[in-house]
């Protein structure tokens, strides 16, 4: 038997248990969690069941940032104990997309904890859980689980810095600095940029100066200044930041879009676009910065601490949520077991 926390409806989260089947899939390790963490998709589903149009059409397991323990490598090349990174992208690994590297627009990939799977695949907000071998990637020993979680959304910030094209000695603006914002900053500055950012809490912005940001800017109270930026990633979700962005970003510059930001009634200043030749360029998941990811974890040079919020365990995942939810987090809610 084991726990798993199960999304049973909008805001409500319960706490089962559950046993693993006898059999392991021939392609897929059987393994234990050691840390996972909330992402914003699951915020969404978290409030409405749903997600960018998206809905559940039953209860389901929600997590999709995890590493975990093998417990069982059913022939596979890992080790009893061993920790593994997760990609949690399914993809089918035949396609023209795939084939070309480009496993984010595989049309069928599958993913855990979505309602853009089906039938859904329950995500890893529990304590054990099979998955695919070939997703699992082993890690540098003494890897800390709690730095090890962040892998997959640091590759998807990873993936929006590289559509950018952000590089060595650019200025780059990142405007919000939740999860992806903060790790949109660690992104940029590991290729060598000068990254400032926007926030509405100065305490998201001591966060993104703890993980090297050179500074940032309240808003409401200060604001960059415009045409100032070799690239701004968008981050926070808004209309109004993508309108900043607008503003902030050089003649020919670039506007990378990292945040899903949801139709609005805010209008768009979208002539600036004309006017400043400004290409915006958006990014969904990642390609290859799943390995640049795992990478940068391994060689400890990121204060990924300073970007951690809480920590609760399987059993408090309501709680978790809630946090989020109200958006009285700085930084990433982690999932342990215990």
């Amino acid at each position: 038997m084991y726990a798993k926390s199960l999304l049973t409806k909008a805001r409500q989260i319960d706490i089962e248990e559950a046993e693993m089947p006898d059999e392991i899939a021939p392609d897929q390790i059987r393994l234990r969690l050691a840390t996972a963490s909330i992402c914003g998709t699951d915020m969404h589903y978290f409030r409405h069941f749903a997600n960018a149009g998206f809905a559940l059409d039953y209860p389901v397991t929600l997590g999709h940032e995890a590493c975990a323990w093998v417990e069982d490598a059913n022939g596979h090349d890992f080790e009893f104990g061993q920790l593994v990174a997760i990609n949690p992208v399914i993809n089918c690994g035949t396609c023209e997309n795939c084939q070309t590297g480009d496993i984010n627009m595989c049309p069928t990939k599958r993913f855990p904890g979505s309602a853009t799977t089906k039938p859904h695949i329950d995500g890893f907000f529990r304590e054990r859980f099979d998955f695919p071998a070939r997703c699992c990637h082993s890690v540098a020993k003494g890897v800390a689980p709690n730095h090890l979680t962040f892998a997959e959304p640091l590759a998807c910030a990873m993936h929006s810095v590289n559509r950018a094209g952000v590089q060595i000695g650019q200025r780059v603006l990142v405007t919000g600095c939740g999860p992806m914002g903060l790790l949109a900053v660690v992104s940029s500055v590991a290729k060598g940029a000068e990254v400032e950012v926007t926030d509405l809490k100065p305490e998201a912005i001591a966060a993104a100066e703890a993980v090297s940001a050179k500074g940032g800017y309240v808003i409401g109270q200060t604001a960059p200044p415009d045409s100032a930026y070799d690239v701004v990633i968008e981050a926070s979700g808004s209309p109004h930041a993508y309108n900043q962005a607008l503003f902030a970003v050089r003649k020919q510059g670039v506007i990378g879009v990292l945040s899903l930001i949801q139709p609005s009634e805010v209008p768009i200043n979208l002539h600036l676009n004309a006017l400043k030749e400004v290409s915006s360029v958006g990014s969904i998941l990642f390609t290859h910065e799943f390995a640049e990811a795992v990478d940068l974890i391994e060689r400890g040079t990121v204060d990924f601490e300073a970007i951690t919020a809480a920590r609760f365990p399987i059993s408090e995942t309501q709680a978790a949520c809630d946090m989020m939810a109200d958006r009285r987090a700085v930084g990433k809610v982690l999932i342990t077991p215990a």
